[in-house]
């Protein structure tokens, strides 16, 4: 009988092994980029623990906005690796990942905005990140939707233009570094649950789970919003806090948007996907929680906030709401280290709003850090350790909408 279609798995469903050199818990993307970067140096037996399915955290729940306009100097040159890359994934992992750099666009209504937007704007291109600011007109131009009028509550006066922005297509990124990880024998486990770290004179011994023990010298924890009850099981607290963040998309419509738009007084960020959906995302619930429920009033106000952006959109349908996880740190940078004083217990966390926009580079310096012991120069400031050196990264300014 003839087959017109093939049914190839992406990656091989295994059985646990009793040991492995290196355990990462979280198959989202910083999961996934860590596992695919320790293959690329050799270090190939390692498991993926996911408690749900590839991708069911953070990796599917975000708006999939890839940037680099960043403010300190220590996050502005590791954003732009990441960025450079996501130019490159496509093409290494053999996977179309629909990266589109169409351009992104921080607006402000206020002096004091323009005045933050400027100083941005200077330090990224004295770091050689290509960022300027426009005016009502030009972004009338690249935006010709959009609402540049004095008729809304907060007009638009100047926008930050990041050209190299864009959008992705976020499960695609997943499944590519999966495919390639598995391609090369790392083991990838969904619907595994971690239950405990086990450590003795101060190294990792083992993990356990719900399918059973596993012995390991090294965990990863890549767990997002998790990673506080991760970090628990090895007696570590952690600076940080847990807030949903949420979004939702409107039914198809044609080609209107070609720009990511973010508005940090409105508390809204929004762009258009190939299919034509109309993405908005909003600002972090006020309050911490593990809550993936969406809400009403936060529907209300992205959709209140969208139209003084866009009031051709009043009369389009939103079809689905959604909430992710964020695990926000004191300055508003990650945390991406080893951990003094526990040998062999990595962080890969504290990312809060700008997790999927650094999972390439976070995987591969943390890949680097693991097998060769050296901690690349790019990840040197974000160290769990500063907090207790008064060595804080603070990225607030450059947080748009979400913090």
């Amino acid at each position: 009988m003839l087959r017109l279609f093939r049914f190839d798995r992406m990656w091989k469903r295994e059985s646990l092994k009793e040991a492995y050199d290196v355990v990462i818990v979280g198959a989202g993307i910083h999961g996934l980029a860590t596992a695919y970067y320790l293959a690329k140096r050799g270090v190939t037996n390692v498991a993926l623990l996911e408690k749900g399915y590839l991708g069911s955290g953070n990796s599917g729940r975000n708006t999939a906005i890839l940037r680099a306009n960043y403010r300190t100097p220590e996050a502005i040159p590791f954003y732009a690796e990441s960025l450079r890359l996501y130019e490159e994934l496509s093409a290494e992992l053999q996977y179309n990942l629909l990266f589109s750099q169409q351009g992104h666009l921080t607006l402000a209504h206020s002096d004091s905005e323009i005045n933050g937007l400027q100083v941005r704007a200077e330090a990224n291109k004295v770091m050689g990140v290509d960022s300027r600011m426009i005016g009502p007109e030009e972004i009338k131009r690249m935006v010709p939707a959009i609402d540049i009028s004095s008729a809304p509550r907060y007009p638009i006066q100047a926008a930050l233009y990041h050209p190299p922005g864009g959008i992705i297509r976020h499960d695609a990124v997943v499944w590519g570094y999966a495919r390639e990880a598995g391609k090369m024998g790392v083991e990838i486990h969904p619907h595994t649950e971690v239950q405990g770290i086990n450590q003795a004179g101060g190294r990792i011994t083992s993990v356990q789970t719900n399918r059973g023990n596993i012995k390991t010298t090294a965990v990863v924890n890549a767990t997002s919003g998790w990673c506080s009850l991760i970090a628990r099981m090895v007696g570590l607290e952690l600076p940080i806090v847990s807030h949903p963040l949420q979004a939702c998309v409107t039914e198809p419509m044609q080609p209107l948007l070609d720009k990511v738009i973010v508005s940090a007084n409105l508390h809204v960020y929004i762009n258009q996907t190939p299919r034509g959906e109309f993405v908005l995302g909003a600002e972090i619930d006020s309050y911490p929680s593990y809550n993936l429920r969406s809400t009403l009033p936060t529907l209300e106000s992205m959709a209140s906030h969208t139209l003084q952006l866009f009031p051709c959109l009043r009369d389009v349908n939103v079809l689905r709401q959604w909430a992710g996880i964020c695990d926000m740190t004191p300055d508003y940078s990650p945390i991406i280290s080893a951990v003094q004083g526990l040998d062999g217990f990595y962080l890969d966390v504290g990312w809060g709003t700008y997790g999927f926009k650094a999972g390439p580079a976070a995987g591969k310096c943390l890949a680097e850090l693991i097998a060769t012991g050296k901690r690349p120069q790019l990840i040197e400031p974000f160290t769990l350790n500063r907090f207790y050196e008064n060595q804080l990264v603070g990225e607030k300014a450059s947080a748009a909408v979400s913090h």
